[in-house]
């Protein structure tokens, strides 16, 4: 997504022309800046204020209870491994029996949302990212060359991924002319607080971006969470700042130049789809999704646990 090299990830580094980085880089907080793994905001269970995404005083290794929004039973993340290390894994329970965060959590929440599956949150360095080739898909931080990948200063946006979604590398977009990156489609929820890793999340889409990375075609889809006070002013694209909007998309343009790669391109005159077509587009992903999982594509070497 936001590091310096190819997969889902890439980063950004003061060698980026100084409007963008300003643009781009705010403080970070003050304090320890370890992550909590907090409860999902999810709409059938209401959960204390206290339980932040974000806390200095949490422990790194720990199971906590979520819920899903269109299904009756509850789920747990646990931790494996040790935090920033390659052995690290955020799993997914439920009832005691792992559960693939990309294939069993479903799509769609309630009112016409969509569950995000957090992986990066805000204000955060580590590259995670869930991991499709492996056994339950579970959160893993991304590694390069043996080494493990962290962006050069912290997102500014919560980063994720939509489940049982899938950009077919098989099939060409009829107008972009690009295959799609093999990955689930991600999201860039651009609300005002910081969504732990591991939470399920019901966003709004408000619009989608068409990436052009190294060839391939890397959906954004712009998302606000439904239980954000901004949810109640962003229903579509044109309703975002266009300082937010400009922010992502030279973010997401820039970020392999630390590598000396060139600039990333966007399809659609660089123009943001509005969220009728950011719905059309996570619908295709979802049925090229449907089409793996059932095998008639072939996973290669994606686990669809099958």
């Amino acid at each position: 997504r936001l590091c310096a090299s190819s997969s889902r990830h890439g980063c950004l580094s003061s060698s980026l022309p100084a409007a963008i980085t300003s643009l781009l880089s705010p403080p970070a907080p003050a304090g320890n800046n370890k992550m909590k793994l907090s409860v999902a905001p999810l709409a059938l269970v209401a959960f204390s204020p206290a339980v932040a995404a974000w806390s200095s005083a949490a422990a790194p290794f720990s199971t906590r209870s979520h819920a899903f929004a269109t299904v009756l039973h509850s789920y747990a993340t646990e931790v494996a491994g040790e935090e920033a290390t390659e052995s690290f894994r955020l799993g997914f329970k439920t009832d005691d029996t792992p559960v693939s965060p990309w294939h069993d959590i479903p799509l769609e929440g309630s009112d016409g949302s969509y569950n995000m599956v957090v992986e990066i949150p805000k204000m955060t360095k580590a590259k995670m990212e869930v991991a499709t080739k492996e056994e339950n898909n579970p959160i893993a931080q991304d590694i390069k060359k043996g080494n493990l990948r962290d962006y050069h200063g912290p997102i500014f946006w919560n980063y994720g991924c939509l489940p049982q979604t899938w950009e077919d590398p098989n099939e060409e977009h009829p107008e972009l002319k690009v295959f799609g990156d093999d990955d689930p489609i991600d999201v860039v929820e651009i609300g005002s607080k910081a969504l732990g890793m591991g939470t399920v999340t019901e966003v709004k889409a408000l619009g989608v971006l068409a990436m052009i990375d190294d060839g391939e075609l890397d959906w954004k889809v712009i998302a606000v969470a439904t239980d954000d006070p901004l949810a109640e002013e962003y229903n579509d694209i044109d309703d975002v700042p266009d300082a937010i909007l400009s922010g992502v998309r030279e973010w997401f343009r820039w970020y392999k130049t630390p590598d000396d790669k060139p600039l990333n391109g966007f399809g659609f005159e660089e123009k943001y789809l509005n969220a009728a077509e950011a719905k059309k587009v996570i619908e295709e992903t979802h049925e090229s999704w449907k089409k793996l999982r059932s095998g008639d594509t072939d996973a290669g070497k994606l686990w669809i646990g099958k």
